[in-house]
């Protein structure tokens, strides 16, 4: 619900006429892009990989949600200025993580949320449209839908679908301090896509400056 959301007079006058109804998914996208980048040593969210005239990774991040969802926020710190119709929502608990902004994003949509880290910049939209298919036909337990590499058992958090009955689990963990998204829904509980190593390239993302030359390189070999 748009009243539970942490935004100003002109995030809400600029996005009132942008969000089209003719989507009506019953998911929000939720782009991801709090962190602080201390690991690359500058904020990841505007770095450009496709030349100056390109996108940069929140608004292609964005992009890529916008035809598959009804709203697309954007989950950031105070301050950031975000390039688009976009409603920005802040952590209701500081110094989180990612944790902190699904937790937040759950509580303020009250319904389903897809959720994208902002630092992928080779994710693709039929992978998403693949989720979100996945989503609709998951075990009647399955409270969150996500990707799992078949060798070694890593859960992609940054790219999942969580339902809105996740929330009790994420309190929970707050409560119990633990703040590692894979760790907040039971396995039992989840709905995984597998996928190989061979297959990894849309999840690799950029942490470091070694990473953003390798995405660089990769850019510059397709």
């Amino acid at each position: 619900m748009r009243d539970a959301l942490h935004v100003t007079a002109d995030d809400a006058d600029a996005t009132d006429d942008a969000i089209p109804d003719s989507r009506e998914t019953g998911v929000t996208g939720v782009v991801l892009a709090g962190g602080l980048s201390t690991r690359l040593g500058h904020d990841k969210a505007v770095i450009r990989l496709h030349g100056e005239q390109g996108p940069d990774l929140l608004v292609r991040t964005a992009a890529l949600l916008e035809p598959l969802v009804d709203e697309v926020w954007i989950s950031c710190r105070p301050g950031r200025c975000v390039t688009g119709p976009y409603l920005r929502i802040y952590d209701e608990v500081q110094g989180l993580g990612p944790f902190g902004g699904v937790m937040t994003a759950l509580r303020a949509a009250q319904g389903p949320v897809l959720v994208l880290s902002c630092d992928l910049p080779f994710m693709e939209r039929t992978l998403l449209e693949r989720l979100l298919e996945r989503r609709g036909a998951r075990h009647p337990e399955a409270l969150m839908t996500t990707f799992r590499q078949e060798e070694t058992g890593f859960i992609e958090s940054l790219v999942a679908v969580y339902e809105y009955a996740c929330l009790p689990f994420f309190e929970d963990a707050l409560t119990d301090g633990v703040h590692k998204l894979s760790r907040v829904i039971p396995a039992e509980r989840r709905e995984d896509i597998v996928y190989t190593q061979n297959e990894a390239l849309p999840f690799f993302n950029v942490n470091y400056p070694a990473d953003l030359e390798m995405a660089r390189r990769i850019i510059g070999a397709l």
